[in-house]
């Protein structure tokens, strides 16, 4: 289905989604803090204070989404010609650097708590707040990682994520509260440790989860294969291979892919089909399609068509092979292209592809074979 709005019209309302959730986190968090900490100080409880503290970088963590939101927002100048989207990922970055330090500073007070006994006094209106703020932090949770999924931020769903994490961790901390009260058991600084190490183990993940975006990770399978249906729908096209796309922020994407055309087709022919390419995947996708290369496929010669069945049956038997393309003969000057992808789960991929060359070249002595290793990207 194609998108109605523009690219820029979808990424405006992207980000009002994002800002408006967060300021409902912010609220939310601010107002369960303010509760916990008091509940925490008056029943002298470790494990609640330290939930408060964790709503409370709970609503940093938002702010600061929200200033990352509005950073990359920004439209390109010179400096920054493909604008200031990977800001997101920067933000995404602190986020978790302050849910981590969160956690750890959490984990220092429980251990002391452990060392140094204090016994906690619940009161029946703490149990009450406590309770509801688990009821709140599920349906938070919830709503924000929905509304991650919906605009495919990073940010918003580790915090619906972590938010769900609170809730359990909050019904912990009121399931110790209620067997000291029945028992005399007190389990708070337990609880604070068991907290902490969620907090820690969170803060982790999303620094993994955003390092991977910076560094550069596989683009989703089904939105490729979407973009490659589309690029295969123009008439001209037999095949779409080596797509790369490059993330400017979440939903911001250049790419570029190589097609399979006729021998037959001229230059002004393959000028209107590579525009009518950009402009289709862009108005389906939002995908800047900064180059398109040229696959030529022999349709001439019927000897190159048997070549070329024969050749693929060979590669295509070796393990480890995923795919075959770029075919191209020219008979004139004896040289056979061919690229192969193969897969990164092989011991040996040098070995392999080396074999595979050393078969075909076998096979047909007199041509210069020029193969190519590819990735699965």
């Amino acid at each position: 289905m194609e998108n109605t709005k523009s690219i820029e019209e979808l990424q405006a309302s992207r980000d009002q989604v994002i800002v408006r959730t967060s300021i409902i986190g912010i609220i939310a968090n601010v107002f369960l803090a303010g509760f916990k900490a008091v509940v925490g100080l008056v029943s002298n409880s470790i494990a609640v204070t330290l939930d408060a503290v964790n709503n409370l970088s709970d609503a940093l963590s938002s702010v600061i989404t929200i200033v990352g939101t509005k950073l990359a927002a920004k439209k390109p100048d010179k400096e920054h010609p493909l604008g200031y989207g990977r800001i997101e990922y920067l933000s995404a970055l602190i986020v978790a650097a302050i849910v981590l330090y969160a956690g750890l500073t959490s984990l220092v007070e429980s251990v002391k708590k452990i060392i140094h006994p204090e016994p906690a006094d619940y009161s029946p209106v703490s149990l009450i707040i406590i309770a509801s703020a688990v009821v709140v932090k599920l349906l938070l949770g919830r709503y924000v990682r929905a509304q991650g999924e919906k605009v495919n931020s990073g940010s918003l769903i580790a915090s619906g994520s972590d938010a769900l994490f609170d809730a359990i961790l909050s019904a912990s901390v009121l399931i110790s509260a209620v067997i000291f009260l029945l028992t005399g058991l007190s389990l708070e600084p337990f609880v604070g440790v068991a907290i902490s190490c969620f907090i820690i183990k969170s803060g982790l993940e999303m620094m993994k989860d955003t390092l991977d975006d910076i560094l550069g990770k596989r683009a989703d399978r089904e939105f490729v294969q979407n973009i490659r249906q589309t690029i295969l729908e123009d008439e001209a096209v037999s095949g779409a291979y080596d797509m790369y796309l490059h993330a400017y922020g979440p939903e911001r994407y250049y790419g570029s892919v190589h097609v399979e055309i006729p021998d037959t087709m001229t230059a002004d022919e393959i000028d209107l089909m590579e525009r009518r390419i950009a402009q289709n995947v862009y108005v389906k996708h939002g995908v800047a399609m900064t180059g398109i290369g040229i696959y030529s496929v022999n349709t001439k010669d019927d000897d190159v068509k048997e070549m070329r069945t024969n050749i693929t049956r060979m590669v295509s038997a070796h393990e480890g092979v995923l795919q075959t393309h770029g075919f191209y003969v020219d008979m004139e000057k004896k040289t056979l292209n061919l690229d192969v992808i193969l897969d990164f789960a092989l011991e040996d991929r040098v070995g392999t592809f080396n074999a595979i060359r050393d078969e075909v070249q076998k096979a047909y002595p007199d041509f210069k074979i020029q193969m190519a290793m590819d990735i699965d990207v």
